[in-house]
């Protein structure tokens, strides 16, 4: 790795990455339209369309994220044999990200979000989708593209959206063939599996995931009960670094003992929906890159609020949070690594 000496250095690093994506993918779709009434027929908004619009989402849109990032992404996942899952692939096409770690299953629907929008205002959404576990059949398909995939990748993300993709048994297989390889696992956990990435190497959950997946209830006003949670569940899972979302309050950090608690920037918030992508994204890749922990909280919370500002669910544009990067001196949370 070239040394670094600036964030310019950092976000060209960035190009030179690859990074194994798997879990539950999906297509989310856009009805956009005007809305001036309300129906006859019912006390409901009569929408007017004006544009469909399918997109890339779950952990797909992770890989578009790594994708803006410079950075070269490898999707691993199972979709239905069915049309959305053939809209699904097409998407990949369009958007030149490779279908190579795709199983296509007869026995699974393609989850589909449909997403009704009035102006800037979602009123509806509609799901299709299995959450049931794969197959035999299928789970064995997909170790074998995650292990054809495996020997390129600088880092692993296993998303997580509860659709079925993972079990404890192939979370345990994935973690542990990375490990042999000594390739960092970044984990964006959802409530049923939430235990079970033991071993892993970054797990981040926002704050409702904890208190489920941990069973604790807890004011978030209280951070005394609020870190002990976190020494928990590194306890538990037997890692080291866990970054916490806590939504308009920011992010915090536990590394090892080390505690770090990063401010939300003030934002014009449109959609939190795919932020929490973007976030593992942007840690994913610090990660690789071995930056100091602060630094990847600090330019995650960052790239996580820029989405934020956009309606739908929209990749990070890398120009811009770089820009917004230097002008909060966020470097400095990495060149503290020289002084330690």
């Amino acid at each position: 790795m070239n040394q670094i000496n600036s964030l310019e250095d950092i976000f060209s690093a960035f190009n030179g990455l690859t990074v194994l994506i798997v879990g539950d993918v999906m297509i989310d779709s856009y009805l956009w339209g005007k809305s001036t009434r309300i129906s006859p027929e019912a006390p409901v908004p009569i929408v007017n369309v004006v544009k469909r619009e399918k997109r890339l989402g779950g952990a797909a849109n992770v890989a578009l994220n790594i994708q803006a990032l410079g950075a070269t992404p490898l999707l691993c996942s199972v979709v239905g044999d069915d049309k959305d899952g053939g809209d699904f692939l097409r998407l990949l096409e369009e958007k030149g990200l490779s279908a190579e770690g795709i199983v296509q299953s007869p026995e699974r629907v393609t989850t589909i979000k449909h997403r009704i929008i009035a102006g800037a205002q979602q009123l509806l959404r509609v799901d299709a989708e299995i959450e049931t576990e794969l197959t035999a059949y299928d789970n064995r398909h997909l170790e074998e593209r995650y292990l054809k995939l495996l020997e390129r990748a600088d880092v692993i993300v296993l998303e997580d959206y509860d659709k079925g993709v993972f079990t404890e048994a192939n979370i345990r297989r994935f973690i542990q063939l990375a490990n042999e390889r000594n390739i960092p696992t970044v984990i964006d956990p959802k409530k049923k599996n939430f235990l079970s990435y033991v071993g892993s190497t970054l797990f981040k959950p926002n704050l409702k995931e904890l208190k489920e997946g941990l069973k604790v209830e807890f004011a978030d006003e209280n951070l005394h009960a609020f870190e002990e949670a976190v020494a928990e569940l590194q306890k538990l899972l037997q890692v080291q670094q866990v970054l916490v979302t806590l939504s308009e309050r920011g992010v915090f950090v536990a590394d090892k003992q080390e505690k770090t608690y990063i401010d939300a920037h003030r934002r014009s918030i449109s959609d939190v929906s795919g932020a929490g992508d973007t976030v593992i994204s942007i840690a994913a890749l610090c990660m690789a890159l071995r930056t100091t922990i602060p630094f990847m909280a600090g330019l995650s919370n960052l790239g996580g609020g820029l989405v934020c500002e956009q309606v739908g669910v929209v990749p990070i544009d890398k120009q811009r949070l770089l820009s917004e990067a230097k002008q909060v001196r966020l470097f400095e949370l990495y060149e503290q690594r020289a002084t330690k």
